[in-house]
């Protein structure tokens, strides 16, 4: 029973510490569905490209932060690329999307050279440095790379919020935001909406493949199929943020409620996993996870009746 009791909680805590990596890429898709209202499908290639991209610098012996950097620019480059068939060529965005994402497919298949490149014990990541800097195998053996990922994962992702909270409240965030609110107000106020959206799916795009770089690292392997379902759990963080944790004290909350949401996501497909659920059945869950978010406002309208205004008085 205590044995049951500790492999649920090393479970556990492994879900958490991926959730926060895949929060990273959650918010790379707040971005475009959210603020810009995008459908962007880049997104299963993007966050592949950064892991593979990532994977084989660390393989070929970069340093495991610069080798993040890099992949956040390919992915930067493949929103990009995006924007310019959405603004440019007036490809349809979610077709802009998708075309990319089978680009990008082949594209990974050529920088690996192979469907997958495994990291030797050789290869320096960034969970091995938080690890020899805090020395968690010394003082957690069983946990001690969950608990070097989470770390690391925390870390990142309040400077990545404090950066995007940052960002949005300058002048270029304004007016991304307002892009995605209503672009013809935003054009008759001077503002290139187009140049807008790249700048956006650029940055969103960014996120996701460092999201992908990270998850490479903690799994020590970049694969050309990783991202396959990306968009689906980056969605299903958000609405079960926006439906879990509300949107009570602003845009920060916001960000936060996004990776909070993955973390949700993953203890759900931990806890699920642990009662006997098969890994082939796992995109079945996503999908099952994302409809019940997506339905819990309107069953709150239903079951829950709006109270009624009071104001005038009795008659």
């Amino acid at each position: 029973m205590i044995e049951n009791i500790q492999i649920f909680l090393g479970a556990g805590l492994g879900a958490v510490a991926q959730g926060v990596l895949w929060g990273i890429m959650a918010l790379g898709v707040y971005i475009t569905f959210k603020i810009l209202d995008f459908a962007d499908m880049t997104v299963d290639g993007s966050f592949a490209l950064g892991g593979c991209v990532c994977a084989l610098l660390v393989f070929k012996g970069f340093n495991p932060f610069l080798a993040i950097l890099i992949a956040g620019a390919a992915g930067s480059l493949a929103g990009f690329c995006t924007g310019i068939l959405t603004t440019k060529l007036k490809i349809p965005g979610i077709l802009s999307g998708i075309l990319m994402m089978l680009a990008l497919y082949s594209i990974n298949l050529r920088i690996l050279a192979r469907p997958n490149l495994p990291l030797d014990k050789k290869n320096v990541t960034i969970m091995n440095i938080c690890n020899n800097i805090f020395g968690f195998d010394k003082i957690i053996k069983d946990h001690a790379v969950n608990v070097s990922c989470l770390v690391t994962g925390i870390v990142f992702c309040g400077i990545i919020i404090a950066v995007l909270y940052w960002f949005f409240g300058t002048e270029i965030g304004s007016c991304i935001r307002s892009t995605g609110d209503n672009p013809a107000m935003t054009r008759a106020q001077g503002v290139s909406t187009s140049k807008m959206q790249v700048l956006a799916l650029m940055l969103a795009n960014a996120l996701v493949s460092v999201s992908g770089a990270f998850v490479a690292q903690q799994q020590r392997v970049g694969d050309v199929g990783m991202g396959i379902g990306a968009i689906v759990i980056g969605l299903a963080s958000i609405i079960i943020g926006e439906v879990v944790f509300g949107k009570r004290f602003g845009f920060w909350w916001l960000l936060i409620g996004v990776v909070l949401g993955s973390i949700v996501y993953r203890l759900i497909i931990a806890i699920v996993l642990q009662l006997g659920m098969k890994t082939q059945d796992m995109k079945l869950l996503s999908a099952v996870v994302v409809i019940i978010a997506l339905s819990v406002p309107l069953l709150k309208k239903k079951l829950i009746p709006p109270k009624q205004n009071n104001a005038g008085g009795d008659e």
